[in-house]
């Protein structure tokens, strides 16, 4: 299990669940940047492994740089793999997996959209809350966030005018040494910082508004932390890069459609297609989004609630394949194995038919007796069945 540095401990320990429940051991690579909780974390698994009388050892840490993590990903005595992590490392993963055949599950991040229809009337103050919670959870460190907020004419403007003022006053910093409430923490580092910085301005110099936030911020009292400023940015279109590239960041973009089909296919128009949102009333529109829009998940009217309930998770296209959570994912932690036995043993025992034995004796005997047995398998009508049955009986 490859695991990514946002949510270190429930990322951690939902497969070490996973793995035990299906019966088997779990070797965990932690991002590096999680390398000293992840091994903290495992710690506790084992402990309880202890406990219950069963070997700690059946949970192990591999924390090493990227360039050392091929020789995991590529033994053979890995049985499957699942990562979770960006596009361009998980190609890289799924390569070296492939010398050993290793299966894999790949969840690869996303561009979710949360599609907000002209209905929500009197939701309004319900849905924001939702929104602001999809976008600046885990300071937007979470795959399966919203990126892009796609509204129609009528919510578009309600959405922007309410949303301005709650961004601006959204408090950063840690809620672990803090004595005021924080909305929005760090986030793991300032790496991808210039890169967001870049992608904002050329939005802006595209047409888009910045109405709030829009770069790094130096926090006083935590002038260590990496603190970017929960971020505002309307009128965002399809073509522009920040539009289409994953941000993983507090940045709340939001675009404008003219209808739902245009809305269905803004919510395309992106490589990634993990999970998606949907707000509204009228139950043809929102099932016309749940059916046309390209995504391994969807919640209507919520977000991430798949999730919580712990239905199949995983994506399609650029966000990767396979599945883990739900019964799905652990029977994907199994090798099937399919027995096929006589169902009453010493009544019927299976033989080959006398005609069809080998060596053959008798050609047009053998293909009369073939027909039969195609036509009472797989004969369409009851006439055909029975047209097979005496087929059969007549060789």
């Amino acid at each position: 299990m490859l695991i990514p540095c946002s949510y270190p401990f429930h990322n951690l320990f939902g497969p070490i669940i996973s793995a035990l429940f299906s019966g088997n051991a779990i070797i965990l690579k932690p991002s590096e940047q999680t390398a000293w909780s992840s091994q903290y974390f495992a710690q506790i698994a084992r402990g309880a492994l202890t406990a219950c009388g069963h070997s700690p050892h059946l949970v192990q840490t591999c924390a090493c740089w990227p360039n050392v993590a091929p020789h995991l990903t590529s033994h053979s005595g890995i049985a499957h793999i699942t990562f979770i992590g960006s596009r361009p490392v998980g190609q890289l993963v799924a390569a070296s997996a492939a010398k050993a055949l290793t299966p894999c599950v790949m969840e690869l991040g996303g561009k979710d959209a949360a599609i907000v229809l002209d209905d929500i009337g009197s939701d309004l103050d319900r849905i924001m809350s939702i929104l602001l919670r999809g976008v600046f959870q885990a300071a937007g460190q979470n795959c399966i966030g919203i990126e892009r907020i796609i509204a129609l004419p009528d919510s578009y403007h309600k959405l922007v005018s309410t949303l301005i003022p709650l961004i601006r006053s959204l408090r950063v910093g840690s809620a672990l040494d803090s004595t005021e409430p924080v909305d929005v923490g760090a986030c793991i580092s300032a790496a991808n910082f210039s890169f967001l910085e870049d992608l904002i301005a050329e939005a802006v110099s595209e047409g888009a508004e910045l109405l709030a936030g829009g770069k790094r911020y130096a926090h006083p009292d935590f002038p260590c932390g990496h603190y970017f400023q929960p971020t505002l940015l309307a009128g965002v279109t399809p073509n522009m890069r920040i539009a289409r590239q994953e941000l993983f960041a507090p940045v709340c973009v939001i675009m404008r459609a003219s209808s739902l089909d245009e809305a269905i296919c803004i919510a395309n128009g992106t490589p990634y297609a993990l999970g998606a949102s949907v707000f509204g009333k009228k139950k043809r529109d929102l099932e016309t989004v749940v059916r046309e829009i390209r995504s391994g998940m969807i919640a209507v009217n919520d977000f991430a609630a798949h999730y919580a309930v712990q239905l199949p998770f995983g994506g399609v296209g650029g966000s990767g394949y396979g599945r883990f959570a739900g019964e799905e994912g652990l029977r994907g932690l199994c090798n099937q194995k399919a027995v096929c036995r006589d169902r009453w043993p010493g009544m019927m025992k299976t033989r080959i038919p006398g005609p069809l034995g080998l060596p053959v004796r008798d050609a047009r005997r053998a293909v009369e007796m073939g027909v039969g047995v195609v036509e009472v398998g797989y004969g369409e009508t009851l006439w055909r069945r029975m047209r097979g049955i005496m087929r059969m009986i007549g060789v």
